[in-house]
């Protein structure tokens, strides 16, 4: 394998580790928006609270000498719990009338919650990073010799398909299933949706647990894959999560994915061939020229919704 070739691959792999992290994230951030249609910033934060999670059942599970797999799936296991419970909990003020009917008030009220959720796990932790032991360690799904070699380690593999996973169960969920057909027509109008029998207020708290297991996948890839947990991640990966979903298309879950998988290629190939000093800065110029160029995202598509006003 040539220097170039064996180079492009190793990035390739790179772009699938970062995208299998976006994704989870870019799709509860998709599935919120389209029952809301409105910007709910604290999914980064629920993802930083599901990463102390699991890193702390992860400790325990190798202090009581279980195997690295064991540790993994029970770390992975306990992010999705957590990430979950402090979803309904957040379904049960957010789904207020009042925040509901105010988008700026709803908006203000998830900033609000993820700086009590950061100070919280500020104070928890005593602003220290807390460190785990990387799972896995030395082995590889992929080890290809060559001038330039290439290598996708076990637990990239395995993040990524814990990732792949949980989205597909979620997107099928959403379409085949009874309360994926609610929730469809919760997206196209909540009113009409309440006059057919549909209880909006279930369909969207069960939205908002399965954005918060979602968000908790996302925290156990950053503390279990990356290696650590820390209280101050939480913003910048929910903006780099929303910005794929809304670049994708506002509240559509092809759009959600698709942003992903972008938002990992412009981190990957920027970092590739500059200083990743300026990477944060060079991806949210790409992501504003994209939102000026086409408002609706990659996907979306302009489309008329009932107002909102009484």
């Amino acid at each position: 394998m040539s220097h170039t070739t064996g180079y492009m691959l190793q990035q390739a792999f790179n772009i699938l580790q970062l995208a299998g992290f976006y994704l989870p994230l870019a799709l509860a951030f998709a599935i919120v928006q389209a029952i809301t249609r409105r910007i709910f910033l604290s999914f980064g934060d629920l993802a930083m609270f599901g990463s102390f999670a699991a890193v702390y059942v992860c400790f325990d599970s190798m202090l009581w000498g279980n195997s690295d797999l064991s540790s993994a799936l029970l770390s992975l296991m306990a992010a999705i719990a957590c990430g979950a419970a402090i979803g309904v909990v957040v379904a049960r003020v957010f789904l207020g009338s009042s925040l509901l009917k105010t988008p700026l008030a709803f908006m203000i009220a998830s900033v609000g919650l993820s700086i009590a959720l950061e100070e919280a796990m500020r104070l928890q932790s005593q602003s220290r990073d807390i460190w785990v032991p990387p799972l896995f360690s030395g082995q590889s799904l992929l080890f290809l010799q060559g001038s330039y070699p290439v290598k996708f380690s076990a637990m990239a593999g395995f993040a990524l398909a814990a990732s792949v996973v949980a989205v597909i169960c979620v997107v099928g969920v959403l379409h085949y299933s009874h309360f994926g057909r609610s929730w469809r027509a919760c997206a196209q109008s909540l009113k009409l949706s309440a006059l057919c029998g549909i209880d909006v207020v279930q369909v969207s708290a069960v939205s908002f647990a399965i954005a918060g297991a979602l968000s908790g996948i996302t925290g156990w890839t950053s503390s279990i894959s990356f290696g650590g947990a820390n209280f101050a991640v939480g913003l910048m990966v929910g903006f780099k999560a929303m910005f794929a979903s809304v670049i994708g298309g506002f509240g559509t879950l092809r759009g959600a994915c698709l942003g992903a998988v972008v938002l990992a290629s412009m981190e990957v190939v920027w970092s590739a061939a500059f200083s990743t000093a300026y990477r944060d800065v060079a991806v949210f110029v790409v992501i504003v020229m994209v939102l000026i160029l086409r408002p609706q995202g990659l996907l979306g598509i302009s489309s008329f919704r009932e107002s909102e006003v009484e």
